[in-house]
């Protein structure tokens, strides 16, 4: 057995871990398959050893795509990893990445766009048909425009069970102003803040009762 050097192995006998997270959506998949029909070509697969089989690290929709397509064998790069390291290859190998350099991605999808339609692109990339055509005709400012760094929007994450879901959105249509002209996340978020702002006057109202009391 050769670790870490590329070796055809038959399909069947390619398992999926129990405990992959990734997800990928029917059209993303479609375009995947789409990609390999077409070029034949794919990343390899990552596989360790696992009960006389091979276990699949990464690569689970490529060798979904692969069955799809009829392969019988496939590509793959063995790692010698245990359980708890295969768990962390898992948990990372499909989030971690770089970003795009915008104006090399607009360079790069318009010189593709000269040679097939943006329909046909949007068959074998990620973005759609639309996305494609507004990406072709952006115009980037000759010179980088200034950042006021105190107008960026705050993130507020958290997390409700569903009794806690229905008392919330309940509130929260309650406490809509006349604001039908903003987008749903202005709407909750505008809402959010009136019932803030009205849960603190409460609050501070009933400082100055008991201060009085006392």
């Amino acid at each position: 057995m050769k670790h870490n050097q590329i070796q055809k192995i038959a399909i069947e006998k390619l398992h999926a871990h129990p405990d992959n997270p990734n997800r990928m959506s029917d059209v993303t998949f479609a375009k995947l398959v789409r990609n390999i029909e077409r070029t034949g070509r794919y990343e390899p697969i990552i596989v360790r050893p696992k009960d006389n089989a091979w276990q699949i690290i990464n690569g689970h929709h490529r060798v979904k795509a692969l069955r799809q397509l009829g392969h019988k064998r496939a590509e793959c790069l063995i790692w010698d990893v245990d359980d708890n390291e295969a768990g962390i290859l898992l948990a990372t190998l499909n989030r971690l990445g770089g970003s795009d350099a915008l104006d090399k991605k607009l360079a790069l999808l318009r010189r593709l766009n000269e040679r097939m339609q943006s329909r046909e692109l949007a068959k074998l990339l990620p973005q759609t048909a639309r996305q494609i055509e507004r990406l072709t005709n952006l115009k980037l400012p000759a010179a980088p425009a200034k950042i006021d760094t105190g107008s960026f929007l705050n993130p507020v994450t958290f997390f409700v069970d569903n009794d806690q879901n229905k008392i919330i959105r309940q509130a929260l249509s309650l406490a809509e102003a006349d604001i039908s002209k903003q987008t749903k996340a202005q709407r909750n978020a505008a809402a959010l803040t009136r019932i803030a702002e009205e849960f603190l006057k409460t609050n501070e109202k009933l400082k100055v009762t008991k201060v009085e009391s006392d």
